[in-house]
């Protein structure tokens, strides 16, 4: 059988890190993981048990497309809580993870052929599932005095038909503030094209709180997911926050394309959302690992890096160490025990020259692996 050309999409690098980081364990190594943007401590003990219990007496069967009442419900009282915004649990939308929600939205907003505007570095992931769907990614590259985020100026006779950013942002953990975000939609809005908003590292910040898109304006996407400031990647669930007049057109995609979200993961998502105490704990630990990052990498040799936002990443510029970031990282994993991200992953242009460091694990994790990196480099020369 011959194969589509919507499926000739570019692998997803930072997974093959892992696979042969898990190689090199299999093989009897230790490796130190800052590759994959992945929280070691698990969902939370509180989502476990309320799942554990909830399996004694409930089969877990289909769910309604867009999820489940009470979880929809929370969902938009976390809104509230978090940003005083009163929002309706009807335009909430409960997802496959994220990833689920950006294939709804790119199916549900854009036909064949259609602009969509992501910044370079940016997830790689936001590219692929556009060209499986025949969407155009216009790959923009935005500036490091800006953050690695795109600015008005970036879209100055560029001609789209929707706009994707993250703040804070993969790979950079950089972030918009409400006056960069505000200018952003209103860019969007003043040229009618669809603004995205993926928040999914909201509620890991270190100096200032992430901003809403919805603060701003109803008119837009919201996409967020339980894997990162939840601690839920292996759960696959997220959720979006849809304008009212797009919200039948993505039921009736979900329905098709997913069923529902998987029933025993949103049991879990909901008593997670109570689970602040423990979530709030796992923040701290990002924190003291963020300022371990900015010590020692630069002790190490990673000297070109612009402090992060939010999430939990640093990303380097190694363009004076290396043009080849996949072998450099590589090298990386070879000599030293750590697991790195090629840049190349979040910009194809200018990514032979940069590295993500991910600092998601446990902080004895992250103290090691600086430790690793420090002597490799010495070694190096």
């Amino acid at each position: 059988m011959r194969n589509s050309s919507r499926g000739a999409v570019d692998a997803f690098i930072v997974m093959e890190v892992m696979e042969a980081a898990r190689a090199a364990e299999e093989a009897g190594r230790h490796i130190v993981h800052m590759e994959v943007g992945q929280p070691s401590s698990g969902a939370p003990a509180h989502a476990r048990n309320v799942l554990a219990e909830t399996m004694k007496t409930d089969p877990l069967g289909y769910t309604m497309s867009l999820g489940l009442p009470e979880l929809r419900a929370r969902i938009a009282r976390h809104y509230g809580e978090w940003y005083d915004i009163d929002l309706d649990p009807a335009r909430v939308v409960v997802t496959p993870g994220s990833s689920g929600g950006f294939v709804l939205a790119f199916t549900a907003l854009f036909d064949a052929g259609d602009n969509v505007v992501v910044g370079r570095p940016g997830y790689p992931s936001y590219r692929q599932i556009m060209k499986a769907l025949d969407i155009r990614p216009l790959e923009i590259p935005a500036s490091e005095k800006n953050g690695y985020l795109l600015a008005p100026e970036d879209l100055e006779g560029v001609e789209f038909q929707g706009l994707m950013m993250a703040s804070p942002a993969n790979p950079t953990g950089t972030m918009l503030d409400s006056e960069g975000l505000g200018k952003m939609i209103g860019l969007c809005q003043e040229r009618d094209a669809a603004f995205l908003s993926d928040e999914i590292y909201h509620g890991i910040e270190h100096e200032r709180r992430s901003v809403s898109a919805l603060e701003i304006s109803d008119d837009v996407f919201v996409i967020n997911s339980f894997s990162k400031y939840f601690c839920m990647t292996g759960w696959r669930v997220g959720w979006m926050v849809v304008p009212e007049p797009q919200l039948r057109q993505v039921e009736r995609l979900a329905q098709n394309l997913f069923i529902c979200p998987p029933h025993a993961a949103q049991v879990a998502a909901l008593a997670a959302m109570d689970a602040t105490e423990e979530l709030e704990e796992n923040r701290k630990v990002y924190a003291r690992n963020r300022k371990l990052m900015l010590d020692g990498l630069p002790r190490a040799g990673f000297d070109r890096i612009a402090p992060p936002d939010g999430a939990f990443y640093v990303y380097a510029d190694v363009s004076h160490l290396t043009h080849d970031s996949r072998a450099f990282a590589a090298e990386i994993l070879d000599k030293a025990g750590v697991a790195v991200t090629p840049g190349l992953d979040f910009d194809p242009a200018r990514g032979g020259g940069t590295l993500r460091f991910s600092y998601a694990q446990g902080t004895a994790e992250i103290e090691e692996g600086l430790d690793r990196l420090r002597r490799f480099m010495e070694a190096r020369g």
